[in-house]
């Protein structure tokens, strides 16, 4: 009977391991999840369908994965952002299997990309080598946009994120789209930002990637890729119906919608301003930041020469500091001994005698200066003026020798 009872429990054992995993174990079917209410009533607000085309953006330097999809009027429009979990590597391109890098570039997914029994939960294969990191001779292969919050040269999500981006492309492959295209970006392309990064060694190929991005903000639709002279190229129409586009060919002749292009040229021109500014200011900043730096290594550098004529100095004397010099009254080097005779002369000019020679001519007329002679008439005056009275006041008692009685 025991065996029994303890079957009878374990039913209940296994609930409790279950609730220590991924909450997300509990969606029955997570290829098939639909995408919440929440999202669905925001995309009916915006007059988009669940099934309406999307593209996806990402920003390396943001971190950020943006969803957008299509509107009745053709436009697309932002439906969801997401805040990248994980990415590996740094600003710039992949270049080869192994070097950890999260590709840039334009990338299309087509359905047969999408993964649902991914060990990251659920992902999709950007695609990556596309034709024109083939032209460069690019290797690599599963970068992926995935679950589980792991990356080793992908984009990952959580597994709450990778649940509803899935939802989006499965919805949007059901309405019939034949493929979506992610745009993976180093960072928003403004003026401002491409001036910061100006002297980056990428910046040429940020500069081509640029142009796409430019076309979608002006028209709010995904720009048309291909790849030709082993470069991107957006929105060409050819001039020979159905001319096709090679990477390491040369680009057939093709144009840019008028329309497009005159608005292209207007947004461009405003652009280049504005990146003139950012980099005058940059220039700024950074000529700024350098003469801090070097006024910083000037004064670290005399602290330096201090310590080390200190250190030279304790080292002459044997190992200790020397003694710092004390001043007394009576030293030569206070400032009191300035009146002793042994102090040098004053300036010349001065009408300060040196107290030698004050004390040499004492009681003696400089010579070349009359002396007048005293008046006769008031020297008995003079001479007893102030003297204690004479002795024929005497007999007066001493209270009385001021009076005149």
């Amino acid at each position: 009977m025991k065996p029994i009872r303890t079957l009878r429990f374990l039913p209940i054992l296994l609930l409790g391991l279950t609730g220590c995993q991924d909450a997300l174990d509990s969606v029955a079917n997570k290829v098939e999840h639909p995408l919440p209410a929440k999202l669905v009533n925001k995309m009916k607000a915006n007059d988009m369908s669940t099934r309406s085309p999307i593209m996806m953006r990402i920003f390396k330097e943001e971190g950020v994965l943006e969803v957008w999809k299509q509107k009745g009027n053709g436009r697309f429009d932002i439906i969801a952002s997401y805040e990248i979990c994980k990415w590996s590597g740094k600003l710039g391109p992949k270049f080869k299997e192994g070097d950890r890098q999260a590709p840039e570039g334009y990338y299309r997914i087509y359905p047969y990309q999408m993964n649902p029994n991914s060990s990251y939960y659920l992902s999709f294969n950007m695609g990556y080598p596309n034709s024109y990191d083939r032209a460069y001779g690019r290797t690599g292969s599963n970068l992926m946009v995935h679950g589980a919050c792991s990356s080793a040269g992908c984009y990952s999500m959580t597994d709450e994120q990778v649940l509803e981006i899935y939802g989006f492309a499965r919805d949007a492959f059901k309405g019939g789209q034949e493929y979506f295209v992610v745009e993976a970006l180093p960072f928003r392309m403004t003026a401002e930002n491409m001036a910061r990064h100006r002297d980056n060694e990428h910046f040429e190929f940020w500069k081509m990637l640029k142009v796409g991005y430019d076309h979608f903000e002006l028209t709010k639709r995904p720009p048309k890729v291909d790849v030709c002279e082993r470069k991107y190229v957006f929105n060409q129409i050819p001039q020979v119906e159905n001319a096709s586009f090679q990477a390491n060919a040369a680009c057939p002749p093709a144009s840019v919608p008028s329309t497009l292009e005159s608005a292209y040229y207007a947004y461009q021109k405003n652009w280049n301003q504005d990146f003139v500014k950012a980099v005058a200011k940059f220039d700024r900043e950074e000529a700024s930041q350098i003469a801090a730096n070097e006024a910083r290594a000037e004064a670290e550098a005399r602290l330096a020469e201090r310590e080390a004529e200190k250190a030279a100095r304790i080292a002459a004397n044997g190992g200790q500091s020397p003694a710092a010099p004390v001043l007394s009254l009576f030293s030569t080097g206070n400032p009191l001994k300035a009146l002793s005779p042994n102090t040098a002369p004053p300036a010349p000019g001065s009408n300060i005698a040196p107290p030698a020679a004050v004390e040499a001519t004492a009681g003696q007329a400089s010579p070349g200066v009359p002396v007048p002679t005293p008046n006769p008439a008031v020297e008995p005056q003079i001479a007893n003026a102030g003297s204690a009275p004479q002795a024929n006041e005497a007999g007066k008692p001493f209270w009385k020798i001021w009076s005149s009685n």
